[in-house]
């Protein structure tokens, strides 16, 4: 391999390394924290649970975003400008048209690589991901539940993978290869086989809508729905 192709197999390891080990530690750093600063019995009330939500997910995006140019000042890929997140303008109809298209594309694509996987015997379709809330919530907890799980998620998730990250790879390897890294992290971090093969697929689908729209607005939108239905079956439905 050519100096310059490990300079930047080296770079897309590291960009890979820096988001998954700034998310999992900033969530360890501010749980531990909490569990030791809080009453046991409130520690999983919903108000502290989403008050943990956007302590943890904002620290995660600020570091992400904003400790690698002052580590590497000389380093242009690690600047980051709105145009290289997806941030340039604003949301606009086309983006708003693309999102439910997007999301029914995802859904079908999870849904056929969820059928290949159910051939193999160690593979649970159905198994149960723990988003931290109480299934029987009401009133107040619930809005709480929604800020954290179908607006402030999606909007940093979608910041972090599709504006930081994939913003990134598509300038130093070929886009469908950047597509398919950010995506497959994207399902690492979720940490289940059956929610990391619907995030993964919502994935390819967002990196796409950035790649046709320009920006990450209809992704983000795209993330939204998904977590809303989400949110309305099992909280609303109680499925």
């Amino acid at each position: 391999m050519k100096k310059q192709g490990w300079r930047t197999f080296l770079l897309v390891l590291f960009l890979l390394a820096w988001v998954f080990v700034v998310l999992i530690s900033t969530e360890l750093l501010i749980g531990v924290i909490m569990a030791w600063a809080l009453p046991p019995e409130t520690f999983n009330s919903p108000l502290v649970t989403t008050i943990y939500s956007v302590i943890s997910y904002g620290l995660a995006l600020f570091i992400i975003v904003y400790v690698p140019p002052k580590i590497f000042k000389k380093s242009e890929i690690m600047r980051s400008t709105r145009e290289r997140m997806g941030l340039n303008g604003l949301p606009t109809w086309t983006d708003i048209g693309l999102a439910p298209i997007g999301y029914v594309a995802s859904i079908l694509i999870a849904a056929g690589i969820t059928l290949l996987f159910s051939l193999f015997p160690w593979f649970n379709a159905d198994e149960v991901q723990e988003l931290g809330y109480n299934l029987y919530m009401q009133g107040g907890e619930r809005v709480l539940a929604f800020i954290s799980l179908v607006i402030l998620a999606p909007i940093v998730e979608e910041l972090v993978f599709r504006g930081w990250l994939y913003g990134k790879l598509r300038l130093k390897v070929p886009k469908a290869i950047a597509v398919l890294i950010v995506s497959l992290l994207f399902g690492l971090v979720h940490f289940q086989w059956n929610v990391g093969i619907s995030v993964f697929a919502m994935s390819i689908i967002t990196c796409s809508l950035r790649e046709v729209t320009g920006t990450i607005y209809a992704g983000t939108l795209v993330h939204m729905i998904n977590n809303c239905v989400a949110f309305f079956m099992v909280f609303m439905l109680g499925m």
